[in-house]
């Protein structure tokens, strides 16, 4: 799991509430949290790999692709961080009970607690930031304003953020010295801010952009031909229940830890947090700390199910393939588009957001084809007639042309 309290752990002097969820326990949660994170590796290894039939996957090749790229990335090494983590303390209860011992020499269990929290923390901090980039850049390629030139400015933002946040938060807390941390709660204070601010940034803004650039969707396609079809709405609405499933995994994944860090708060202002008075609140925050650690390990298969669908193993039956006549949506030269190789389970009253989209035209069939990258499933061929072809190499964006 990812929290602050691992940090404030790795100092002798902690505070009561730290503490009190901790020591509540630390063998079964840390099993639990083990358990989580490997059933998340295994599932996430399983949906990333390609199918026999599929043959390997191709490198991403549009800045939306890449950055879901980076985001699976950064919840995988996140997750062998929690495996790590959790396995030593299973595994060696006597070095982690060095940990910050006072006046204690043994530097190792310091050098773990403070490694593995910092790598963790660090990782989903960095996951943190990359979403609130897919947001952006969403918003972007659908404004035409974005693509792969400003990948470099996305690492930047991500990377750049996620680490000078942490070794400010860190370099706060650990002052001056892991073994002698400042008592009190005013210097753990920045580092619960720079570790929840990406959080809540993703959590308030990425709600709004997402929501801006379902408006532009649709005005985007509305300008085609200044009406808006059956089939636009729901090319519009494929790319709206994405948006809906990415924010519906976060919040379920994530509003957990600000629930409990906010119970820790109100514990820390109270002068006796073992009173009888506040049992309650003490087992609320054991709860909801136990379910940050099964949730938060979580976040990166149920975000491959939210980017993918489920594409891990393939069902014994064949499916169908069928045609399916769509609507030319351009004013171009192109007179007969159709749907082909499409499973089954592409029926429009159930719609499925994993659905690559290709259309024809330039900037705008471009950009709506980046917002459903990432999916295997299937593929809008263009069709041309001999006397309007040469006009349209011209017009389908190389990448987009023939994608399979």
């Amino acid at each position: 799991m990812a929290s602050p309290r691992l940090e404030t752990f790795c100092c002798p002097n902690r505070d009561a509430a730290t503490q009190l969820v901790l020591a509540f326990q630390p063998q079964v949660f840390n099993g639990v949290c083990l358990g989580s994170a490997s059933f998340n590796l295994l599932l996430s290894i399983l949906q990333l790999f390609p199918k026999k039939s599929q043959g390997p996957k191709k490198l991403p090749h549009t800045s939306s692709a890449t950055i879901l790229l980076f985001i699976s990335a950064c919840d995988l090494l996140g997750c062998l961080g929690i495996i790590f983590r959790s396995t030593v303390w299973l595994g060696f209860p006597d070095f982690i009970g060095n940990i910050s011992v006072v006046n204690g020499t043994d530097v190792w269990p310091a050098a773990f607690c403070v490694g593995s929290a910092v790598w963790i923390q660090l990782l989903y901090s960095a996951c943190f930031w990359w979403l609130f980039c897919y947001a952006v850049d969403a918003y972007l390629v659908i404004r035409r304003s974005a693509g792969l030139s400003t990948i470099l400015l996305y690492h930047i933002m991500a990377w750049g953020l996620a680490i000078l946040l942490c070794i400010e938060g860190i370099t706060m807390l650990y002052y001056p010295s892991v073994f002698s941390c400042e008592s009190g709660l005013e210097h753990a204070v920045p580092h619960y801010v720079t570790t929840y601010v990406p959080l809540l940034l993703v959590l308030l803004t990425n709600p709004i952009l997402f929501q801006k650039t379902v408006v532009a969707v649709a005005s985007l396609l509305k300008g085609r031909q200044g009406i808006y079809t059956e089939n636009e709405r729901r090319l519009g609405a494929v790319i709206q229940i994405r948006f809906f499933k990415i924010m519906l995994v976060f919040i379920i994944c994530w509003l957990p830890n600000i629930i409990n860090e906010s119970l820790l708060f109100y514990l820390e202002t109270q002068p006796d947090i073992n009173g009888s008075s506040l049992k309650n609140v003490r087992n609320a925050t054991l709860i909801t700390w136990f379910t940050m650690g099964i949730l938060n390990p979580l976040q990166g298969f149920l975000f491959t199910l939210a980017f993918y669908g489920w594409t891990g193993c393939e069902l014994d039956f064949k499916c169908q393939k069928k045609e399916i006549q769509w609507e030319s949506l351009s004013t171009s030269a192109v007179e007969h588009t159709y749907i082909s190789q499409v499973g089954s389970s592409l029926n429009y009253e159930n719609y499925s957001p994993k659905k690559t989209v290709v259309l024809n035209g330039h900037n705008s069939d471009e950009a709506l084809g980046m917002l459903s990258e990432g999916s295997d499933a299937s593929t809008i061929e263009i069709h041309i007639p001999s006397g309007s072809q040469n006009l349209n190499d011209a017009a389908v964006p190389e990448g987009i042309r023939g994608k399979s």
